[in-house]
């Protein structure tokens, strides 16, 4: 639930005399700074310490700062139910290397901070965050108002999210925030409608750590809710004192609300009510529906990371040139492109928040009143989300693709359908429709949901796998109830029809355990919201790249069409037609600097049936070489040709492309097989051009693949995913560090797969910082260091070569170390590795003459090799024998 994504100050009155005792606590605090750089340039400078709380809690914290020693705004970063500080670290260096101060913290109970879960207590987490501010304000690297305030912005996701409302609303030193995917109403969250929502309740205990990580009065109130299966009001009253809700009318801050579409434990509705009370007492506040949530996975990050970004630039910096966005955006899906496999996402935007219920348009519905049984124990339930499980692989974005998980039992629910639309229809808002509900008890659980139904009947599709819950007390005589469906942003096609479903139960949430009947009948029309004003033609959007993984599988065959394109690609070359990978002084240049480059000036060829190691230490380029390589990033100067085509995001040539990178989603009650078969559905390609046996042949899964994907070691997940990017038989296939986290076996397994997939011709790209790994699998070498090219050629010309060696210091060697080597007599150069030094000597070098010079220079040389003239003098620096 790690979705990573001013105004007043002056402490509250009600919060002076915490401050005045969190200062002194904080000063106590145990720990020392240290300064830590991060592996990429400019420096980022982090300091971590324990901070007393002053009631006997420890908050774990890390502060950064990059730049000079002068004051700049300070940003809070919180991070996600059953996260810590360390998830916000990228985050944090970004936001510093861009001018902030960053102070990130575990909350009570997570990572290395002591205390109970209080999901956010105002006398516990939130008090905690009035402490952390106290604390910037003495920092001389932060700047202050003329209060002597810390100029400082929160932002967060999930759980750090509502610390980023709860902070404003009780600190008037805040003075903007970003949450997102976030909640409003905790109790409305949980308890919606009045019905438990028992799974999503369930992860958030267990998550934590179970029911004696949390306070005692939260522990009580979950076993009494979970064993009981309805809310009560004690309950209820001590999740809404928790929630940014009960201070709204005290935030006033300019606001960036960023809500997943897909997630079905904060959805969109908790962001329309945070925007309409926060836009009430006069703020600004600007809303991004973002494809993704909490079952749909982390899939915007970067742009939402970047939109933050702008956001405190605007309001922290008083940056009135930034743009910030529009008022309203939404990410809108548009299915997968048959002819390449890739998705197809649009951004409209809007000038104003619509709400909910902007241009409603009535749809007639038919069915008459229909008998529903809620069976005894509730059993078996209807489905609509799988709560979690989409944060991996995205199921509920598979709505959107076509492919749906819902299911509804007959006898247990009822159904009203409409007519084939005429016309095309865009849903931007929560539908609504009233039914009449008779019990045959005092009380009615109902869940409502809307799909999306084919011209055939067959294909139907529940938008965002979204539903609504509601209980109807006294339903025995008869009650007229108005249902508020999930909001969503999705297109019904002409010749489609809307279906309402009112089931008895549901997989997400507690139904009556006695057994009981319903009768439901319509009493009006369906209407849907329509947000005329959305328009993919509003106002310019930022200019960032949006892309959408789809299933969550690793996209270099399937990059998006961007919000802004180079016009004019350059025409294809004939001559490297036959050529994987050309790449001609390539450069990309660090964020906000014109001097310092990730990537310089470099240039290198590829041809069919070599598997090339990219090789380098943490920091070389490699990466940010890939990502250019994929699209996903634009070069700032150079080229790249993939079989004579210049890369732009979208190249139709990224087709042939296949990639591995950071891991892939997968559904863990599925098997191999059926999570590769249901990945190329969703591409959208023919069945016949996966080539899945060809794929797992070379991927050597064997038996595994009838096994559910749970039951796989690191190993056998790493060669499924490598599968899954064979998937179509690319022609070039890219792994970043496909060997991280496997052990000895697993990596000589890894490495056979790589060499069966070139031996037919096809060509592999395989990162890594390790030497020793690639040239055991590797036909060719390039070396990187700092950006720039440093060696290429044959494995065997580079490592095994007279003037080439590589000496172990056991780590990357710190620069000094690195510049001493290359001045010595008859060195070349000199490359820090994650294992040491490789060394190119010159032609009238002598390897054998370096060992005593490394013993001069007192280099902790730990071996040397792989040339057997060397032994015998590294025998003598390490005090051995022949």
């Amino acid at each position: 639930m790690d979705l990573r994504l001013p105004g007043l100050r002056g402490i509250r009155r009600s919060r002076r005399l915490l401050a005045a005792v969190a200062a002194v606590a904080v000063l106590a605090g145990a720990g020392t700074w240290t300064a830590v750089a991060s592996e990429d340039t400019p420096t980022v400078r982090r300091g971590d310490r324990m901070m007393d709380m002053g009631d006997g809690v420890r908050v774990d914290t890390s502060f950064f700062t990059a730049g000079g020693d002068g004051a700049r705004p300070a940003v809070l970063l919180g991070h996600g139910f059953g996260g810590s500080k360390d998830d916000l670290r990228d985050q944090a260096e970004d936001l510093a290397r861009d001018g902030y101060a960053v102070l990130t913290w575990s909350a009570r109970g997570f990572g290395e901070s002591t205390g109970r879960i209080g999901l956010n207590d105002p006398d516990a987490e939130v008090a905690d965050v009035s402490r952390l501010l106290d604390w910037l304000a003495d920092r001389p690297q932060v700047e202050l108002d003329g209060k002597g305030d810390p100029r400082v912005g929160v932002a967060g996701g999930s759980y750090g999210g509502a610390i980023a409302l709860l902070a404003a609303g009780h600190d008037d030193r805040v003075d903007a925030i970003a949450p997102a995917v976030t909640y409003w109403n905790l109790a409305d969250a949980l308890f919606p409608g009045g019905v438990f929502k028992k799974l999503w309740a369930g992860i958030f205990f267990n998550t934590g750590g179970g029911c004696a990580a949390f306070t005692a009065e939260l522990c009580a109130m979950y076993d009494r809710v979970a064993e009981s299966g309805t809310p009560d009001a004690e309950a209820r009253a001590l999740l809404e004192a928790r929630s940014p809700s009960a201070v709204g009318e005290d935030i006033d801050v300019p606001t960036l609300l960023v809500q997943g579409q897909t997630d079905s434990l904060f959805p969109l509705g908790q962001a329309d009510a945070a925007a309409a009370a926060i836009r009430a007492n006069g703020a600004p506040v600007d809303v991004d529906w973002i494809a993704g949530g909490h079952d749909g996975g982390d899939m915007e990050t970067g742009r939402v990371q970047q939109r933050v970004t702008a956001w405190f630039d605007r309001w922290l910096k008083d940056d009135e040139a930034t743009d910030t966005g529009p008022a309203f955006r939404v990410t809108r899906t548009g299915g997968v492109d048959s002819t390449d496999g890739r998705a197809t996402l649009r951004g409209a935007s809007a000038d104003t928040y619509p709400g909910l219920s902007d241009g409603l348009h009535d749809i007639p519905l038919a069915g008459g009143e229909q008998r529903v049984t809620n069976p005894a124990g509730g059993s078996p339930p209807a489905v609509s989300a799988l709560p979690g499980l989409g944060a991996g692989g995205g199921l509920a974005q598979l709505s959107s693709l076509g492919v749906g998980i819902s299911l509804d039992f007959p006898g247990q629910s009822a159904g009203f359908t409409s007519a084939p639309l005429a016309d095309d229809l865009q849903i931007t808002g929560a539908p609504t429709a009233t039914v009449h509900v008779r019990s045959s008890g005092a009380d009615a659980v109902l869940f409502a949901k809307v799909y999306d139904v084919g011209p055939d009947g067959t294909q139907r599709v529940l938008p965002s796998q979204l539903v609504t819950p509601v209980r109807v007390a006294d339903a025995e005589a008869g009650q007229d109830v108005t249902l508020t469906l999930p909001a969503i942003d999705h297109e019904v096609r002409r010749g489609h029809r809307l279906r309402l479903v009112v089931a008895s139960t549901d997989l997400g949430y507690a139904s009556p355990a006695a057994r009981a009947t319903y009768t439901v009948s319509l009493t009006g029309d369906l209407s849907v919201p329509t947000a005329p004003g959305v328009s993919t033609a509003a106002a310019p959007l930022p200019a960032w790249v949006w892309w959408l993984p789809a299933a969550g599988a690793v996209i270099a065959a399937a990059l998006l069409l961007g919000a802004r394109r180079r016009a004019g690609a350059p025409a294809p070359d004939p001559a490297l037609a036959d050529v994987p990978l050309q790449i001609t002084d390539l450069s990309k240049r660090y964020a906000r600097s014109s001097d310092r480059y990730a990537v310089k000036e470099l240039s290198f060829r590829v041809e069919k049936g070599q598997v090339l190691g990219l090789l380098g230490p943490n920091g070389a380029g490699k990466t940010t070489t890939l990502r250019m390589l994929m699209g996903l990033i634009t070069p700032d100067g150079g080229e790249i040709r993939v079989f004579g085509h210049a890369i732009r995001p979208g190249a139709p040539v990224l087709s042939r492309v296949g990639a591995f990178v950071e891991g892939a989603g997968f559904l863990p009650h599925l098997s191999g097989r059926e999570n590769l078969e249901l990945y190329w559905a969703a591409t959208g390609r023919p069945a016949e051009d996966a080539h899945i046996e060809e794929a797992l042949e070379i991927a050597g899964l064997g038996d595994a693949l009838a096994r559910a994907v749970r039951t796989y070691s690191q190993g056998m997940r790493q060669r499924l995913a490598i599968a899954q990017a064979m998937l179509g038989l690319p022609d070039l296939l890219i792994l970043d560090e496909p060997t991280n986290g496997l052990d000895p076996p697993q990596i000589r397994e890894m490495r056979e797969v790589m060499i069966r997939y070139a031996a037919a011709g096809r060509t592999v790209i395989v990162s890594s910082h390790l030497l020793a790994e690639v040239e055991q699998s590797c036909t060719h070498l390039v070396v990187m260091d700092r950006g720039r090219l440093v060696q290429a050629g044959p494995v065997g010309e580079i490592t095994g070569s007279g003037d080439t060696l590589l000496v172990g210091t056991g780590t990357p060697p710190e620069d000094p170390v690195v510049e001493k080597v290359a001045a010595l007599p008859g060195v070349a150069s000199a490359v820090r590795t994650d294992e040491g030094l490789l060394v190119r000597l010159d032609p009238d070098g002598s390897a054998a003459a370096l060992v005593p010079e490394l013993v001069r220079l007192e280099v902790p040389v730990e071996s040397v090799g792989p040339h057997r003239r060397l032994e015998d003098a590294f025998l003598t620096l390490i005090g051995g024998s022949a």
